[in-house]
């Protein structure tokens, strides 16, 4: 089972919209996925008290996490990086067992030329610190406003084309460590 997260919680986010796209793609190639939407935490997950009394909700994404055979992070770009909520969530899961040895891919989108370089290599960093597998083959998405539409999904064919390549070459690449079958 394949895990997308939707790296952010802003609702109507372009990021679902291609998250949705991405998994009807791994759908589409036999692999079982499913969306891991950061929307769908409560308020209290931004409370300081989250870190030891963790909401219900975190303990269920958490549990998805560690039992899935690969992360597909689709991430936006807000202000040079990685919204806050992915990066709290990132750090309410589990060390070291969340990310450790766990293969993990990236796509970036930005409304911005450089379709969210920075928030991918950023997370690059924090999940190989955190010793994931990091899948080489990022898909970044400039003007993401320009190729998503909330009522089209992904409307360029060069970045869906860019997108199953992407996802054949993780789902081997899963194999290839063992983790998918």
């Amino acid at each position: 089972m394949f895990n997308i997260i939707v790296g952010t919680n802003r609702e109507g986010s372009l990021s679902l919209v291609a998250a949705q796209d991405i998994s009807a793609i791994y759908t589409d190639l036999g692999i079982e996925n499913q969306l891991l939407l950061l929307s769908d935490l409560p308020p209290e997950t931004f409370s300081p008290q989250a870190y030891a009394d963790k909401p219900e909700s975190v303990v269920e994404m958490t549990h998805e996490v560690l039992k899935s055979s690969g992360l597909v992070v689709v991430t936006p770009e807000y202000n040079g990086s990685m919204p806050g909520a992915l990066k709290l969530f990132i750090d309410l899961l589990p060390f070291p067992e969340s990310f450790e040895g766990r293969p993990v891919s990236f796509v970036g989108l930005s409304a911005g030329q450089f379709g969210a370089l920075r928030p991918v290599e950023h997370l690059q960093q924090i999940f190989g610190y955190r010793n994931a597998h990091i899948f080489p083959e990022r898909v970044f998405i400039p003007r993401a406003h320009e190729s998503i539409s909330h009522a089209d999904g992904i409307t360029d064919e060069d970045l869906q084309s860019r997108l199953k390549k992407q996802a054949e070459g993780f789902a081997g690449f899963c194999r290839k460590l063992g983790s998918l079958e």
